[in-house]
């Protein structure tokens, strides 16, 4: 297996066009799926010589550019991302261990392969090699979907993919042509044979995110099975702009899960529920109604009934604790 390290985009892309390559970032997933025999080997393209695709970058309206190589854990001890986008910082300080945070970057987490047991042994052939099935839904899919969008059962694995759904986020993606990807297409829960709809030869350069809001208050919940170093059962990210510097009523909100589907969803209907709630008070029976209805787009496999129930808890736990009112 050969590895090159071009120094800029350009190389890296000219290198990754139709040979068959692979681009690395951080490497964490990569080489786990090598080691299981998940991919085959082949030539390797190591984006880590490419400055620009690292780090923060203002522009003059306070939105950020944040790029591709940048580690997780720069976003989540970055003060000025943290006051910017406290969802974001919230959802990367939680993610995995301190060490793969300061190896895992932004493009990989969002681009990673997904956790299913029977991806990950090369004993089985399922959409994502090559078969014409998914083992996991006659086998063991205790972690698999409730919200079934098609022929794969693994949840989608990027928590951050979820916090930038949050805030309407969108990537930029080089190859043969540039272009912007809101992180709300760039997953197809219909298609089973793939956890994104970038083509081989491109490469996620950076995450644009919005104008930053005032008044904003955050939070980050996931519900795992230990404490430590555990891919979430359910994850919710929510997103609270209020009146008078975060001390008044909710002007507009924004709620997003993972863990439950094969792309991360948004829940319109919990943030409707949401304006004109006020911090510090507990939610109130529209919340009620709209987290009870969360049921209504479950559609779980046999092992996966809990996560209905695991569903609502979470996201009315991340709103209260967004609220202020939380025990």
């Amino acid at each position: 297996m050969t590895i090159t390290k071009p120094t800029e985009l350009g190389a890296a892309l000219a290198q990754l066009d139709g040979t068959g390559a692979r681009p690395r970032a951080g490497g964490t997933d990569l080489t786990a799926c090598l080691a299981a025999g998940v991919v085959e080997p082949a030539p390797v393209v190591d984006l880590t010589g490419v400055d620009d695709l690292r780090g923060v970058a203002w522009a003059g309206d306070g939105s950020a550019r944040v790029g591709a190589l940048t580690r997780v854990a720069e976003l989540s001890t970055d003060p000025r991302l943290a006051d910017a986008y406290p969802a974001l910082a919230m959802t990367a300080a939680a993610l995995a261990t301190p060490q793969v945070r300061g190896t895992a970057t932004v493009g990989g987490n969002l681009l990673q392969r997904n956790r299913c047991w029977y991806l990950r042994n090369p004993a089985f052939d399922c959409f994502q090699t090559g078969g014409d099935s998914c083992p996991a839904r006659s086998g063991d899919h205790l972690y698999g979907v409730v919200v079934d969008q098609g022929p794969c059962a693994a949840p989608h694995p990027s928590s951050l993919a979820v916090a930038l759904l949050a805030y309407g986020a969108s990537v930029q993606v080089a190859g043969q042509r540039e272009r912007d990807v809101p992180v709300a297409a760039l997953y197809d829960g219909t298609d089973p044979t793939r956890d994104h709809v970038l083509d081989p030869r491109e490469v996620l350069v950076a995450v644009e995110l919005p104008v930053p809001s005032p008044g904003e208050r955050a939070s980050y919940l996931r519900a795992t099975g230990r404490s430590r170093a555990e891919w979430p059962l359910v994850e919710a990210a929510v997103r609270l702009v209020c009146a008078s510097d975060g001390a008044g009523p909710v002007v507009s909100a924004s709620v997003a899960v993972g863990g439950v589907a094969r792309t991360p969803l948004l829940l319109p209907g919990v943030a409707e529920a949401l304006v004109d709630a006020v911090p510090g008070s507990a939610p109130d029976e529209g919340v009620d109604a709209a987290l009870a209805e969360l049921a209504d787009l479950c559609d779980p496999l046999p092992a996966t009934g809990y996560k209905v129930d695991l569903l609502s808890a979470t996201v009315r736990a991340a709103v209260e604790q967004a609220l202020g009112c939380a025990l």
